[in-house]
């Protein structure tokens, strides 16, 4: 199986990046790259079928890159993608010195230790359900030398409780925020991610209703909530912001969308 050939058959189920994504993959899996070289290789020609079938490249080769960082990806977490970038890079904007931060839905642990990475001199709180996503972000905070600045807790951020008495300069969260009803429409590759990890609900917004609600007595006086959220949502935060007594500024990311909300106290 040649580069090319790969390339052929990324292009007929209508991958985006047929190119881009063939080199990697061959790159990942044999060490090296040829564009000449027919590859016979059982473990490539299984990925090349799973990728045409729509699983994620990210999961194949079993990592990804985020920010600055290289993280470990599975099945236990949502892809990390370079709109939630937008996430961190406004935390790191915001964040006063020596800041402590909470990360609420860590999954992969991207945003948290992005932020940790990016800012020496912070430490935080990252929060995540489900146990072997939670020891997949600790891997990751290891891999990314971080992990001493970051403390991983396993807890239920619905339940309002995970964050304890603790007070923090931000509270900051890319919670799962497609509605319900929507998620079946996705792409064939969003489709083979984690739905607890997308689910938000009926209107997709549960998670920022219980955050908001329940967690704003652990943001210190001048705290902060930092947001992901959907493109088409901004009005509904900002209509929870105001419920709440909070004021709420919505940022955009690159491709123009709505993308960080901002909730400051008024």
């Amino acid at each position: 199986m040649t580069y090319r050939e790969i390339c052929e058959s990324f292009k007929k189920v209508n991958i985006e990046n047929a190119r881009g994504e063939a080199e990697l993959l061959i790159s990942e899996i044999m060490g090296e790259f040829s564009e000449d070289r027919d590859y016979q290789d059982e473990r490539l020609c299984d990925a090349v079928r799973r990728r045409c079938e729509g699983y994620p490249l990210q999961y194949i080769i079993g990592k990804w890159w985020f920010a600055r960082c290289e993280l470990e990806v599975s099945e236990e977490c949502l892809v990390p993608r370079p709109d939630t970038e937008s996430i961190v890079e406004e935390a790191v904007k915001l964040l006063p010195r020596n800041a402590r931060f909470a990360d609420l839905c860590t999954g992969s642990g991207c945003i948290a230790i992005s932020i940790a990475d990016l800012r020496a001199d912070t430490s935080g709180v990252a929060v995540e359900l489900y146990p072997r996503t939670l020891e997949l972000a600790k891997r990751n905070a290891e891999r990314n030398k971080v992990a001493d600045r970051l403390e991983f807790i396993e807890g239920d951020v619905l339940l309002g409780d995970a964050l304890g008495e603790e007070r923090f300069s931000a509270i900051i969260s890319n919670p799962p925020y497609i509605r319900s009803d929507v998620i079946d429409t996705l792409s064939r590759e969003v489709r083979h991610e984690p739905r607890v990890a997308l689910d938000g609900g009926a209107d997709g917004l549960i998670f920022y209703r219980a955050i908001v609600e329940k967690y704003q007595q652990n943001l210190t006086d001048d705290g902060y909530f930092i947001f992901e959220i959907g493109y088409d949502q901004a009005e509904e935060i900002k209509e929870i912001a105001e419920e709440n007594g909070f004021l709420c500024q919505v940022k955009k990311d690159l491709g123009g969308n709505d993308r960080v909300a901002v909730l400051r106290r008024k």
